[in-house]
């Protein structure tokens, strides 16, 4: 798999990415940096966590404004699969290619800590080797991850089963696992053509044992496999 991830200033998950990446996509991305306009010919765009600019502004509204998302754009509108983790999603939400925004979160304090994660549809190239209805163990790192959209909006995330993931309690939690207040415990949504991806929680984070588990392993791998049976 051909993958490119995108570094703007501030960027702090491009290494754990890339790394992801590389053990599950077969080979090292290419790494692209914000000021650049052009994009190789890839099969996958991710764009990492981080503080991009750092928050200033809002988070990811600077970024969202680069050079590389024109490009970025151009190639999610012509059916590439564009993957924004954490800081990513604040970042296609800041540039329209997804609806709705991230703000600061409810307790307004930084939250990094383990949390439950609901897969909520399988109809994707970035779920479909989940099962439906099956809860992960997935890590956050954040203070801007409050997901908001208006009721309208909100609808049509939940009709067109746009809703990729949800927060959920972990086996021992009484409460729901929201760990920033989001909208309808939403932690990532899809576009219309379900080929871009926005998420908070981390899954290049728990991909092998040696990190805890491999509950974000499936995601990269339904990646994989969806390039697999388009060849």
């Amino acid at each position: 798999m051909k993958s490119a991830v995108v570094v703007f200033p501030g960027s702090n998950r491009d290494r754990d990415m890339i790394a992801a990446l590389t053990r599950i996509g077969g080979s090292a991305p290419a790494k692209i940096w914000h000021a650049d306009s052009d994009l190789p010919k890839v099969d996958l765009i991710v764009l990492p966590g981080g503080f991009s600019y750092g928050d200033y502004l809002r988070s990811g509204a600077i970024a969202a404004r680069a050079p590389v998302m024109r490009a970025v754009a151009e190639r999610a509108a012509a059916g590439v699969p564009v993957l924004g983790v954490c800081n990513g999603f604040q970042i296609l939400c800041e540039a329209g290619l997804l609806p709705g925004v991230l703000m600061r979160n409810a307790s307004l304090r930084f939250v990094c800590r383990e949390v439950g994660l609901r897969v909520e549809t399988t109809a994707s190239r970035f779920t479909r080797n989940y099962r439906k209805g099956a809860v992960l163990r997935c890590p956050v790192a954040h203070g801007d991850g409050n997901y908001r959209a208006d009721d309208e909006t909100l609808a049509r995330l939940k009709g067109e089963d746009r809703v990729a993931f949800r927060y959920a309690a972990l086996p021992g939690e009484p409460a729901s696992g929201n760990p920033n207040g989001s909208l309808d415990d939403i932690a990532g949504i899809l576009n219309e053509r379900r080929n871009v991806l926005g998420m908070m929680p981390h899954p290049e984070n728990l991909i092998e044992s040696m990190q805890g588990g491999t509950d974000g392993r499936p995601l990269f791998e339904s990646i994989v496999t969806s390039l697999e049976k388009a060849a």
